[in-house]
């Protein structure tokens, strides 16, 4: 059941100064936060809200070896057993071609942001948050993966994500797909011949690599609530399902 004051909410973990940036839409998809700051910051926020559901761009548990247990009949070598050190929902997602973060069978051996959201996870949960899917419940919590979303949305492998066309090619997928955000074709209308000289690009118009990975994560969350069956799922719950935008994935990306 989707209630009436539900917020969908987007979270990047990282681990810089400040490792959170957390993104919220309304029912109507209208953007009503979008900010950074502590655990505490992004924790308060939700903890405000009457009804909400959160996407996490990070693994929310640590590998358990069914994918080297799916391979152990076979005789592999010992750089591909490493290549085999992640989880299924990675695997599922290497294997047609989209890139992910594979992560360790040990917590202690997860980089910094994964052990950041494996935190959040906790901590989310102990706000009483359900893991998604639970009927009729007012508080979820599910995993997602910015760059496997945007992969999905566009049907192949977007732009490097730190580079202005990707920043400009994420942004206008989400415009697209009925966010209402800034629309990134403004900044094409502010460049003018004087500009591209001196090298004054109107880059205030869109929005930053961590915050449109918390955007799509928003999305996600909403698909998810609102449109279920707008989304997916890979991997296994023994560690952690990965929800994504669309019907499935296709063979090659």
């Amino acid at each position: 059941m989707l209630f009436t004051d539900s917020t969908f909410i987007g979270i990047e973990p990282a681990s810089g100064r400040k490792p959170f940036t957390y993104a919220a839409l309304d029912r109507d998809l209208n953007l009503v936060a979008l900010a950074e700051g502590e655990m505490a910051d992004a924790a308060a926020f939700i903890a405000g809200q009457d009804s909400a559901t959160v996407a996490v761009n990070a693994p929310s548990g640590v590998n358990r070896g069914l994918v080297r247990e799916m391979t152990k009949r076979e005789m592999l070598t010992s750089y591909q057993l490493r290549r085999m050190d992640l989880r299924l929902a990675e695997h599922e997602l290497r294997e047609r071609g989209i890139s992910v973060v594979k992560t360790p069978a040990s917590a202690e051996l997860c980089p910094m942001w994964m052990q950041v959201g494996f935190e959040l996870y906790r901590k989310l949960i102990k706000m009483g948050f359900q893991k998604y899917p639970q009927a009729d419940s007012r508080q979820q919590v599910l995993e997602t993966n910015a760059h496997a979303s945007y992969s999905v949305m566009t049907g192949q492998i977007p732009l490097a994500r730190l580079s202005l066309e990707g920043r400009l090619q994420r942004q206008l997928v989400l415009y697209e797909h009925g966010l209402r955000i800034k629309d990134p074709m403004g900044f094409f209308e502010e460049i003018t011949r004087y500009k591209l000289i001196k090298g004054f690009l109107p880059t205030e118009l869109l929005y930053l690599p961590e915050q449109l990975d918390a955007l799509v994560g928003a999305y996600v969350a909403w698909l998810a609530a609102y449109k279920q069956e707008g989304v997916f799922m890979l991997g296994d719950a023994k560690e952690g399902r990965m929800i994504l935008p669309g019907k499935e994935l296709k063979e090659r990306y």
